[in-house]
């Protein structure tokens, strides 16, 4: 369980920037190079590379390097992981919301 938590904290951590979040939304249209994401992306070279950092440690991209370029591409696997571990959670909401009966009194 603590490597779920941990998976799914990684994933949360990626999705909870609006530049990854763009970077995602960029790399919808398919595999791009890091020098296109610049370009699109209002970010210098260096902060670039932490978001792309964060976002292969997730899973939800896949880097391949090309000489000296890098090309990143959205995993579906990680998506299908992303959405899974949601599915969980939801999976866990009670239909109603019932009144907790505390015992610190």
């Amino acid at each position: 369980m603590e490597d779920n938590l941990k998976d799914a904290a990684r994933i949360f951590k990626a999705l909870c920037d609006e530049n990854r979040l763009m970077i995602i939304e960029k790399l919808k249209t398919g595999e791009d190079c890091a020098c296109n994401l610049l370009e699109e992306i209002p970010v210098g070279q260096s902060t670039l590379s932490h978001h792309m950092k964060i976002l292969v440690d997730s899973g939800l991209v896949v880097a391949r390097k090309d000489k000296k370029w890098t090309y990143y591409a959205l995993d579906p696997e990680g998506f299908a992981n992303a959405a899974s571990i949601l599915d969980g959670i939801a999976a866990g909401i009670p239909e109603t919301a019932e009144s907790a009966s505390c015992s610190c009194n």
